[in-house]
């Protein structure tokens, strides 16, 4: 049997891109070095047992690939032999099910899914060569997954250790509508430094997803906490005790109670409600004050200052333009007018929309939401009394 789970190997981590310097710091505070960064994830060494702490452990990531193959190969039918050469039948259930996914960039394949098909068939043949039964294979991930990365000439064969992208954390049954992605969410809140100690507000929330990952990042609650299946479960030779030792672990790191307010608030009675929904499914809507407010009406707990950050409509999928733009420049009103000593964010996709909040911001953090060229604007919402040293007294 390969030893995948206890030999380390080539792991490659993907995320969105532009959370990459997010994710980097998820790995590092876990233990591990990664070796190598890059715009859409990071490279490091480590067995599939350690993908296992990783995978229940990373908000931002989207897959964790085991590789387990190196080769050349010039077209379709050199890279079918090689990956036929490699012994499946000590991998893959004969009476199970795998699928395959794929990165190719080689000028012989004029589509993805003919690559895909060629490693299937190399392993459904190796598996029936040995046990005479072919597994089924398909486009579902809820089983073994393998992937191929194949640039040029230069090909990899990787064990998805994770199935199911890691960057849906498995509590939004309702979405809502354009919700930013989990695992983006989280990447923004890393981003603005919260302290996971003070205020966080979330006007205009939607279906709740920055709210949501704000409880979970401040009570420890990882994303492994509310999943129970993935692709490293598939895999000939997987110990449960590994897996659910690993959990117990989280479990017992979660803190029950905070002493701060998290608010999330909507003038949508139906967005309050789905975003109550997806925060119980996740564990977390005690730990949430929901509110039905129109934004400049949320109420802030005196004395209090944290984090406020709005995900406004960009105007690319919904709402008007003339109608955003007074939108816009409305938050940017209440910011400087209703939330003095805030640390405020925007995150918007439409740099036109961004000038009419009327607030100079103090850094311009990038991202992408989906193909979407996207900021989140920071800016510092002094009280009167910083304002006043800073400048030294009036202006």
């Amino acid at each position: 049997m390969y030893q995948v789970f206890n030999n380390p190997a080539k792991v490659i981590i993907t995320c969105n891109k532009r959370l990459s310097v997010y994710l980097k710091q998820e790995v590092e505070a876990l233990g591990f070095k990664p070796e190598r960064v890059f715009a859409t994830g990071l490279e490091l060494k480590a067995t599939v047992n350690e993908c296992i702490k990783l995978n229940l452990n990373l908000r931002c990531a989207s897959q964790i690939l085991y590789r387990i193959k190196e080769f050349t190969a010039a077209d379709a039918n050199e890279m079918y032999q090689e990956v036929l050469a490699i012994e499946w039948e000590k991998l893959i259930d004969f009476s199970g099910y795998f699928s395959v996914t794929s990165n190719v960039d080689n000028s012989t394949i004029t589509t993805p899914l003919f690559a895909n098909l060629k490693v299937k068939d190399a392993i459904a043949d190796r598996i029936k060569s040995v046990h005479n039964l072919r597994p089924n294979s398909g486009s579902d991930y809820s089983k073994t997954v393998v992937h191929l990365y194949w640039k040029n000439n230069s090909a990899e064969i990787y064990l998805d250790t994770s199935g199911e992208t890691l960057a849906k954390h498995s509590y939004r049954k309702i979405p809502g509508k354009a919700p930013m992605l989990e695992a983006l969410a989280a990447g923004t809140i890393f981003a603005t430094g919260w302290d996971m100690q003070s205020t966080f507000v979330n006007p205009m929330c939607g279906s709740g997803t920055l709210a949501i990952e704000a409880a979970l990042i401040a009570t420890h609650r990882t994303p492994g906490l509310l999943r129970m299946n993935y692709a490293f479960m598939h895999i000939l030779g997987y110990d449960e005790e590994v897996f659910f030792k690993e959990r117990r672990q989280l479990k017992d790191q979660v803190v029950k109670h905070i002493n701060f307010k998290i608010i999330a608030s909507d003038i949508s009675e139906d967005a309050v409600n789905i975003a109550e929904k997806n925060a119980r499914t996740a564990g977390v809507d005690t730990l949430i004050d929901f509110q039905v407010a129109d934004f400049a009406d949320t109420i802030l707990p005196e004395g209090q200052a944290g984090v406020i950050i709005f995900n406004p409509e960009y105007g690319e999928r919904l709402g008007v333009h003339s109608k955003l733009e007074a939108t816009y420049k409305r938050i940017g009103d209440y910011l400087k007018q209703g939330c003095k000593g805030y640390k405020g964010y925007i995150f918007t996709g439409n740099p036109d929309l961004a000038k009419k909040i009327g607030l100079k911001a103090s850094r311009r953090i990038e991202f992408y939401n989906g193909k979407l060229d996207c900021r989140l604007l920071e800016y510092e919402l002094y009280d009167g009394s910083r304002r006043e040293v800073e400048t030294g007294g009036g202006e």
